[in-house]
């Protein structure tokens, strides 16, 4: 009997790893037309199956960088440093250039006290980079989102500049990285392992199921419904038509209920927006009847 269970459990074993490694060549095809390094991670959150395909590489991040310094706030908030309901004072000289929800509010409504939830909202939701960088000054900058990135054990991810820092200089970007693979431990620890208290990982939760941000990258070929609580990161794209960065990373939810963390990182792709946009479209769509399907 227990030579028949031993031999059934390699055969699942052996069949989960061949499965796998379907998948992951597929990946590597999808990855081709980004003209560029593709990176991703995959984990179940509940069946803990991992995959991974240029996931150990150090990616340009942007602004999925904008979920951990949401992490690093509401952490504060836990803690009881920080209220949701606190206001911040804006001031002209912290708004950037670019357009968002928060420079709208402030030169349309005169509005110039803001509070921490609004501008959690407004940074992932919107990924507001005005919101982004008074958040990031909140915290005491980016060494503070680090240290907070270490005490929960997170290594691979690197924050050194804001999003204003990053728009004054082309290089500075890439002092902004991070590894697929840490990024799903980082959705992993949010979703699992209590890091935040309950209230605010359900808001946190809630404002990227509500991102309006890269709708045609990991939602953009899946069922129409599924949903998705994600975090987009885009770069410039430079006069050579080089993209540092096309970024999608988030949590699924499957249709029986369990959930996978998948990041898809695109970065120095030379390709159009569209194909670097369907290229991660295209892997999620692969991960998800993975999932379902296996």
């Amino acid at each position: 009997m227990k030579t028949a269970l031993a031999s059934l459990l390699l055969l699942a074993i052996n069949t989960t790893f061949a499965q796998q490694n379907k998948l992951r060549a597929e990946i590597a095809e999808l990855a081709k037309p980004a003209k560029g390094i593709v990176g991703v991670s995959v984990l179940g959150l509940e069946t803990r199956d991992t995959l991974t395909y240029n996931g150990n590489a150090r990616l340009v991040m942007h602004s999925v960088m904008k979920f951990p310094i949401a992490m690093a706030v509401l952490h504060l908030v836990d803690s009881g440093v920080l209220k949701m309901d606190e206001t911040i004072h804006i001031k002209k000289k912290d708004m950037s250039a670019d357009m968002g929800p928060l420079r709208a509010k402030y030169y349309a409504q005169g509005k110039a006290d803001v509070t921490v939830s609004e501008l959690l909202n407004d940074m992932v939701s919107a990924s507001d980079n005005n919101a982004c960088d008074i958040l990031l000054k909140k915290l005491g900058g980016p060494d503070q989102v680090e240290d907070y990135l270490h005490l929960i054990k997170i290594r691979g991810i690197n924050i050194e500049a804001s999003e204003e820092d990053m728009a004054k200089q082309w290089e500075v970007q890439y002092t902004n990285w991070c590894k697929p693979v840490d990024v799903v431990k980082l959705l992993d620890a949010f979703y699992n392992d209590k890091v935040l208290q309950p209230a605010s990982r359900a808001f946190l939760y809630k404002i990227m199921t509500e991102t309006t941000t890269g709708p045609q990258r990991i939602k953009g070929l899946l069922p129409q419904g599924t949903l998705v609580a994600h975090k987009t990161g885009t770069s410039p794209t430079n006069a050579m038509g080089l993209t540092p960065a096309t970024n999608d990373a988030g949590i699924i939810t499957l249709p029986n209920g369990k959930h996978v963390a998948i990041a898809v990182f695109v970065c120095n792709s030379t390709a159009d927006e569209a194909t670097r946009e369907g290229v991660i479209a295209k892997i999620a769509k692969a991960v998800y009847d993975y999932e379902v399907h296996p």
